[in-house]
């Protein structure tokens, strides 16, 4: 074996002592629930009850939906032949940019939309295209990967800011004379589950002259009256907005859209090289995406979002019943699907995924460099779909997880 392979393998071996090794498992069935899933090690499917999934509308395995992909794909075929920009840019791809843009037509003056293949994808195109040399990115030091490789790949200079410090990003700003300013932020921290403090970041970008930039991967869907996300659940409108939704979570298919002033949106065309350099997503994505708005935006999207605030409830009153005494585990405020358990140690982390495992539910054991140091957890995601009795399964089995660990430890 060559010393590359020895060095690789060295680094590997390192994850292993230190409980930070990442494994696949592979779904055999559609996304809901209970699913069948072989984890990693394992030779044969086992039932899991999943808390996981990033499908908080319960919408990924929708009839409708599959019936709108199917008829997607029987009208336009099964590739888009090119990028948006060589004949790859279909009627439904155009469509769905239309619909998405009446969609955010109150909270952003001419908007437009434009549609990614991914939200990584759309954080780097936003990015790399908005800050150029003269350009300052102003990132939350909590913001998704996609955000962080977004402002490396840019050519701006770079100031990290302290998580939801807004005197901190004010004095930032304030001593900042660049002529451009992005202030970059998640609308919903995927790992922590709270809000970021939006209305006042707006604020900021309006004293100072600078875009604001928000990735609402986990908040589109299921924030706001008819569910569209973190600018309808607290009124936001500025031309300085630019918004990037993902269309995988909630709205249970795949991609995302910037929608952004119209200016922006020709920008990004001309200047967003991830958008410009790759082939289009699917037609038929984009066709079932229609049908996936209409859904989120109807008496039924209404009522799924209504039935996920009960489960959120129903999860934070029983696992802070049984919580154990010590203070060795917490769940932080959250008022989203997201409810992340801290449990301190990776170890532990990984422990109590495993002791949740044998009883048959899926929760995923989050560790650093995904989370600081000291904090991993237990990344509990809600959907929709879970009824009051998968909940309560949860809450027993990690009443019974956590007391183990802290006996290990006395």
């Amino acid at each position: 074996m060559s010393r590359l392979l020895e060095r690789l393998q060295e680094e590997i071996a390192a994850l292993d002592t230190q409980s930070l090794r990442r494994r696949r498992q592979i779904a055999e069935t559609a996304c809901a629930p209970e699913q069948s899933l072989t984890l990693a090690g394992a030779t044969a499917p086992r039932t899991m009850l999943g808390f996981s999934s990033n499908d908080y509308l319960g919408l990924a395995a929708h009839s409708a939906l599959a019936a709108a992909w199917a008829e997607g794909a029987a009208r336009y075929g099964t590739g888009s032949g090119g990028s948006h920009l060589i004949l790859g840019h279909s009627r439904a791809h155009a469509q769905l940019e239309e619909r998405l843009a009446d969609w955010m037509a109150p909270f952003i003056p001419e908007a437009q939309s434009l549609f990614f293949c991914t939200g990584y994808m759309a954080n780097l195109a936003v990015l790399s295209a908005l800050g150029g040399a003269q350009a300052v990115i102003f990132s939350e030091a909590l913001n998704h990967a996609s955000l962080i490789d977004g402002a490396r790949l840019a050519k701006a200079r770079v100031e990290r800011y302290p998580h939801c410090d807004i005197d901190a990003l004010d004095a930032m700003l304030g001593a900042c004379d660049a002529p451009v300013k992005l202030i970059v932020s998640d609308a919903v921290f995927s790992m922590d589950g709270h809000l970021a403090p939006v209305v006042q970041l707006l604020a900021l970008a309006e004293r100072h002259d600078a875009w604001l930039v928000l990735d609402d991967a986990h908040g589109f869907g299921v924030l706001g009256d008819t569910g569209r996300g973190v600018v309808q659940a607290l009124g936001l409108h500025s031309e300085r907005l630019v918004l990037i939704g993902t269309l995988g979570k909630a709205a249970g298919v795949s991609g995302a859209f910037v929608a952004a002033h119209r200016t922006v949106i020709d920008y990004l065309v001309q200047r967003a090289r991830p958008y410009i350099f790759t082939t289009a997503a699917p037609p038929a994505v984009a066709h079932a995406l229609l049908a996936s708005l209409t859904l989120i935006e109807g008496e039924e999207g209404m009522a799924r979002r209504a039935s996920l605030q009960t489960r959120i409830a129903q999860l934070r009153e029983g696992v802070n019943t049984v919580l154990p005494a010590d203070g060795s585990a917490w769940l932080p405020e959250s008022p989203t699907a997201i409810q992340p358990l801290i449990v301190g140690d990776n170890a532990r982390a990984m422990r109590t995924m495993a002791q949740l495992d044998a009883r048959g539910l899926r929760v995923g054991a989050i560790r650093p460099p995904t989370v600081p140091a000291g904090t991993a957890r237990l990344r509990i995601a809600l959907s929709a779909s879970h009824s009051e009795a998968d909940v309560e399964r949860l809450v027993d089995a990690l009443g019974a997880a956590l007391a183990q660990p802290c006996q290990e430890a006395a």
